[in-house]
């Protein structure tokens, strides 16, 4: 009997784990090759898991709701085509299994395994307090170390994560634990004549900062309470995170986009009909945001405390709306090396999947600056907020006729011309108003300057 150990996947370069949101093959059914089998989460995108293999499932090893560690065995498929029986399966399971226990060091086994039984009863055990008074977001894996080494959520909040957007991690709070453990022995050893003089300044390191706390909702007879799905969730601590580590300014500017509207609207229609593609500004946009970047590197950056690492690739986000009312971005990888064709044609397949919900994790990660369209939605402006660890976020309203005085040789004339308003938001630790100013006007130069001779 030839068994099959599906592995949870590689999901990108930095998710080190997934949540297993929903089984679509139950133990005993058939699997035909790339039958999806599970669905999984992370803190980027859904995702359906397709079978490598053809059999029958045998035996999942988690439960919905559990987070898994990538490369970890999750199910086995006998691809003999025989089910076997019950107690069969319970037996070859656990022998499937053991070898991957073994691989680890004892500790992390044990870790692996006092995590994996506590996800299925994760949200009875988990008090309402951990779950709803924190305004940062704990994976199921990290909240049910804390609950069980009686971590409280203040403590848990003082922590430093090293994971994705600052998340705390499993190996951050071990680590914590570790260190937390050794402190009374620290303590120990220092003389006793300096002890009281030393006793206020760790009291005083201990007590938390004070953190602000949303004000309290009334419900009122009628009213609706519905919570927030996984994606607003992570949306919203994104946001709040944001704001709390950057220093945002918004610089403001009008762009004349008369050249670039008077070309689109001359080209849409060869490039519908010859490859069936639709012509939108987003790529434009992108481009004349990737030419910018590429003579403004000290845009393309990132800040890690007082260290400010230079992206070598200029990979540029675009925030597209989804059917749900929620945002996801998806990425243009080195927009600096693509035609305007080849990100005209990258934009539309990935909207498209954006909205199918089928865009890989590799798709929605490692933008380097990103670009969001408010006039989409028929919005002259906003001041958005940067998708950290990015230092800038452009917005661009909507584009509309205006009366504009114009220079001419031969005197100042009024002309009607399409306009558009580009909102910058800067991170004000590495980007001051002359940086952020002298890259929001070339970006505006590069759409006034369009090469109306060009075609796609």
């Amino acid at each position: 009997m030839a068994n099959f150990e599906l592995r949870m996947p590689k999901l990108g370069e930095s998710i080190t784990e997934a949540t297993i949101t929903k089984w679509l093959k139950n133990v005993g059914d058939t699997i035909e090759l790339d039958d999806p089998i599970l669905e999984l989460a992370t803190d980027k995108v859904d995702s359906e898991i397709p079978s490598p293999v053809e059999g029958v499932l045998k035996k999942q090893l988690f439960n919905e709701g559990d987070t898994v560690e990538v490369e970890t065995v999750i199910a086995i498929i006998d691809t003999s085509g025989e089910a076997g029986s019950e107690d069969d399966g319970d037996d070859a399971a656990s022998e499937e299994a053991a070898p991957a226990e073994k691989q680890k060091p004892a500790p992390a086994a044990e870790d692996k395994k006092e995590v994996s039984e506590a996800g299925a009863s994760m949200a009875a055990d988990i008090p309402a307090s951990r779950k709803d008074e924190s305004d940062r977001f704990y994976s199921p894996l990290v909240r049910s170390i804390a609950q069980k080494e009686n971590i409280s959520l203040a403590e848990l909040d003082k922590l430093e994560g090293s994971g994705q957007n600052g998340r705390v991690t499993k190996e951050d709070l071990l680590k914590y634990l570790k260190t937390r453990q050794e402190k009374p022995a620290e303590t120990q050893k220092q003389p006793a004549a300096s002890q009281p003089a030393q006793q206020a300044a760790p009291q005083a390191d201990a007590a938390p900062a004070p953190k602000p706390h949303a004000p309290k909702v009334h419900v009122g007879e009628g009213d609706e309470v519905v919570e927030m799905d996984r994606m607003r969730k992570l949306i919203a601590d994104h946001m709040v995170q944001s704001l709390d580590t950057s220093a945002h300014i918004t610089i403001i500017r009008e762009a004349d986009m008369t050249k670039v509207v008077k070309w689109r609207n001359e080209q849409k229609n060869v490039l519908q009909q010859r490859d069936g593609e639709k012509l939108t500004f987003t790529p434009i946009f992108i481009e004349a945001i990737a030419k910018a970047l590429r003579e403004f590197p000290n845009v393309n950056i990132s800040v890690d405390g007082h260290n400010i690492i230079k992206r070598k690739n200029i990979n540029v986000g675009m925030a597209a709306a989804l059917p749900s009312g929620n945002l996801i971005v998806p990425v243009i990888k080195n927009a600096d090396h693509k035609s305007l064709l080849g990100i005209t044609k990258e934009v539309n397949d990935l909207t498209q999947r954006a909205r199918q919900n089928k865009l890989k994790p590799d798709e929605i990660q490692g933008s380097t600056f990103t670009l969001t369209n408010f006039g989409t939605f028929g919005a002259l402006m906003g001041t958005p907020i940067i998708n950290q660890p990015e230092v800038a976020i452009l917005g661009v309203g909507m584009i509309e006729k205006k009366p504009v005085v114009i220079e001419t040789p031969d005197g100042d004339t009024i002309a009607i011309r399409h306009r558009m308003v580009l909102s910058l938001s800067c991170d004000h630790r590495v980007i001051d108003g002359a940086l952020g100013g002298m890259f929001l006007q070339k970006i505006a130069e590069n759409l006034e300057n369009f090469d109306v001779n060009q075609t796609i």
